[in-house]
């Protein structure tokens, strides 16, 4: 077996496939660092402009001292215990429209949007009756809170109307760690309405996400947006969503019965925005060619091993010879296909990137292989080949749910191509040492010469 050609041959095509997985490999780091690269850019506009956002709020704090007697060794002391409460709403409304637009960096491209935000609340007096009641309990200076993701997104903000007042907003949200975002302090006259209603309005600006924490009773928020690629992610689903070419309408609603945030605001309790349930949107780029790329490389090897399976069913077929040499630049060149593909791409698209590859590689291996076939028949034939390859790879990207049916559906086309084009192939003959091959080709020579010499005689 080591004296056969096929055997040293199969061995040399073998050893070119893993050489070719060195430039492959070095591709897949090419495309992590430019996808880096791009994922730079948004945090870049989160640096310059704001970050993600998510709002708290309204929420009315209510600090309260209670003054009670204690022993103190054989006194009888007062002691005052600072606390706060944490007025929710029953009701709570949001309604926002987002205009989101595209910012370069370079080649590479970030989204950046701005949201006006209508807030209206009720609150129930009820819930705080307790404290206005209760001997020993003097209220502070109570204050309304809205907790903000970055306060550097809040464009403007109008004043806040409350039961017929009007009051205006101060920097910082007062509330414990969670300092981004704006406070307005409240009377106390307000505290003994057996029900307070405001409203506001706020514009703000950020990058990928928008969120916001359910904290009414009932709470409901809708979304208005003109960027058609949503991602909606968080603790719940929009209720309703109607996703077009020019944008998208969302809303969502939740209660406490379903995400039971009332009891994450007991009296001192403390709480920390970025660990409660949300409503979510996200906006996504949904054109991200390196994630395209990178997935396309993966059936790079197979690329490569349908054309040396094709290339090696022409040796045996026919008399002419293809040197390992000549299998190994055509590989490089199936590998140069995917670096055009990433280059191209960050400038006029995946799809379009695709096909001028294809062509380019096309044109390549076309001008090639005609010296090396010894024909343009041949060679064109090849070409062909390659690029119904490449429009199933590219149909295989394409279809997420159906890649694994395709590309079963290719393997099995091929194999079935090559058990039909070699069933009446001597593979032992092929296999067979050259020495022997030529000795017994001499013995038939020298059989056939004398069988013609009786003939003559």
């Amino acid at each position: 077996m080591l004296k056969s050609a096929l055997f040293w041959k199969v061995i040399t095509l073998i050893g070119c496939l893993l050489l070719l997985l060195v430039p492959l490999s070095m591709l897949n780091s090419l495309i992590a660092e430019r996808a880096s690269w791009r994922d730079s850019v948004a945090q870049t506009l989160s640096q310059s402009t704001s970050g993600p956002q998510r709002v708290l709020g309204p929420l009315i704090v209510v600090p309260w001292t209670e003054t009670r007697k204690v022993m103190k060794g054989d006194k009888e002391v007062l002691v005052e215990e600072k606390h706060h409460r944490f007025y929710l709403p029953e009701q709570l409304k949001i309604g926002a429209q987002q205009v989101v637009e595209s910012r370069s960096v370079g080649i590479y491209q970030g989204q950046l949007w701005r949201s006006g935000m209508a807030v209206s609340a009720s609150f129930d007096g009820e819930r705080i009756r307790d404290l206005l009641n209760k001997p020993g309990i003097v209220l502070g200076q109570p204050w309304l809170t809205v907790v903000l993701g970055d306060s550097r997104g809040i464009a403007s903000v109008t004043p806040l109307q409350i039961e017929g007042q009007e009051l205006d907003f101060q920097p910082g949200s007062q509330f414990g760690q969670d300092g981004e975002g704006l406070h307005a302090v409240l009377p106390q006259s307000l505290l003994q309405k057996k029900s307070l209603a405001l409203s506001f309005s706020i514009k703000l600006m950020g990058t990928r996400e928008l969120e916001v924490v359910p904290l009414g009773k009932n709470s409901a928020f809708e979304l208005q947006s003109n960027w058609p690629h949503p991602g909606f992610t968080g603790s719940f689903l929009p209720e309703k969503r109607q996703i077009t070419s020019q944008g998208f309408t969302a809303s969502w609603q939740s209660s406490w019965f379903a995400n039971n945030l009332n009891s994450r605001f007991s009296d001192d309790a403390e709480v920390r925005s970025a660990t409660l349930p949300a409503f979510s949107s996200m906006v996504i780029n949904p054109v991200d060619q390196y994630q395209l790329t990178d997935r396309a490389v993966k059936y790079a090897i197979l690329l490569i091993g349908l054309t040396f399976m094709a290339f090696f069913l022409f040796e045996t077929l026919t008399a002419l010879r293809v040197h390992p040499m000549q299998y190994l630049l055509v590989g490089l060149s199936l590998v140069m296909f995917f670096l055009v593909l990433l280059a191209l791409s960050e400038h006029i698209g995946f799809n379009l990137a695709w096909l001028s590859a294809s062509l380019t590689c096309a044109a390549i291996n076309g001008f090639y292989l005609q010296a090396v076939l010894q024909g343009w028949r041949r060679s064109l034939s090849f070409v062909a080949g390659l690029l119904v390859l490449d429009a199933v790879l590219w149909q295989l990207l394409q279809s997420e749910d159906s890649a694994l049916l395709l590309g079963t559906g290719v393997l099995a086309i091929a194999l079935a191509a090559v058990m039909v084009l070699t069933r009446h192939i001597d593979w032992y003959g092929l296999s067979m040492p050259t020495a022997k091959k030529t000795e017994q080709g001499a013995e038939k020579d020298d059989k056939e010469s004398d069988d013609r010499f009786r003939l003559w005689k």
